[in-house]
């Protein structure tokens, strides 16, 4: 899991934490002021509790009693709190999750409240980055493609493209069990983003942890993290770094319009290098030719991105211009 995306997750839950204890203190003073006998119940039912301990032990007062004890004062709480209008569990605690009573865990392990919240704050943060409207595999269409053959390879965008989205669209199902990288590749406004973005929302709902930058904002982190003289810039951006290169499924979009030097240069292959390595997962898009890739990268990138990534071909025409010219905007 994202650390960054969980830390808000462990926030957000110890907010509402401190929300249910504050409503469950003011149902106490509520009750207590007006039934002053339910005060008195609670309290003898609490000196129950280490008595009952002992007693559980052999070393103490008769358990069996102590139960029956236990029973008839709680018996006599209900009838009280019914009596007076409140539910009978009206003082059992205001938790939104009465599972882990709001502390985000069970037994050490992670509750599924705490884990609703951190899906909620992972859609939040690829929504602050993607467009996430109507990005979704439901969504993309296929007849914005001709269909028909391009005289050079015999094959129609539509086809070619329907291919391509089989592609995309299994990879994202079956994220867990696999294990390619891809590189997305064509002219401007074919769907790279568009399938980018549906991969990374499937990719997230299933709980993968999954950052998406433009190659411009990630390799400016790398940038930062080692120039700044900004220490809280440069905290910042030490911890853009740390995600972009552990989550599960990085998205790097718009390869090739960052400015090159010898340092992106090497950034760029530190990210792809290590990332392989570690066994992460990458998908990459790129307006960038083969021949253009070539001439800006070193040959160390090329290599990494030619033989350990599947490329993609993106064919038809802009789709933005397309919808423009048939008033579907």
């Amino acid at each position: 899991m994202d650390g960054k995306l969980l830390a808000q997750a462990r926030e957000e839950k110890e907010n509402i934490r401190r929300a249910a204890v504050q409503t469950d203190r003011l149902r106490h003073e509520t009750a207590y002021a007006r039934v002053p006998e339910l005060r008195r119940l609670d309290e003898r039912i609490a000196a129950l509790v280490p008595l009952a301990a002992v007693a559980a032990l052999g070393d103490g007062p008769d358990l069996d009693r102590l139960r029956a004890e236990s029973l008839d004062l709680q018996a006599r709480r209900a009838e009280l709190l019914v009596e007076n209008g409140w539910p009978i569990n009206w003082l059992d605690g205001a938790w939104s999750c009465p599972k882990c009573r709001d502390t985000g865990y069970v037994e050490g392990r992670m509750c599924s409240c705490l884990k609703k919240l951190y899906d909620k704050a992972q859609t939040r943060e690829l929504s602050e980055l993607l467009l996430l409207g109507s990005e979704s595999f439901g969504t993309f269409d296929l007849g914005l493609y001709d269909d028909r053959p391009d005289p050079a390879s015999g094959v129609s965008p539509r086809a070619q493209m329907e291919t391509v989205f089989g592609i995309c669209y299994d990879y994202a199902l079956d994220f867990g069990r696999r294990r390619e990288n891809y590189l997305f590749r064509g002219g401007t406004g074919l769907g790279k983003t568009f399938l980018s973005a549906c991969i990374a929302r499937e990719v997230a709902q299933q709980g993968f942890s999954v950052v998406y930058a433009s190659a411009v904002s990630a390799l400016t982190a790398f940038e930062r993290q080692k120039f700044s003289h900004d220490g809280e810039e440069a905290a910042q951006a030490d911890g853009k770094v740390r995600r972009l290169m552990g989550c599960d499924l990085l998205i790097l979009d718009d390869l090739g319009t960052e400015m090159v030097s010898e340092f992106t240069r090497s950034a760029l292959y530190t990210l792809i290098n290590t990332r392989l390595v570690d066994r992460k997962k990458t998908v990459i898009s790129t307006n960038l030719s083969a021949a253009e890739m070539a001439a800006r990268y070193t040959p160390q990138i090329v290599s990494r991105l030619e033989g350990e990534y599947q490329i993609l071909s993106f064919a038809g025409r802009d789709i933005r211009l397309l919808k423009k010219e048939r008033g579907l905007d």
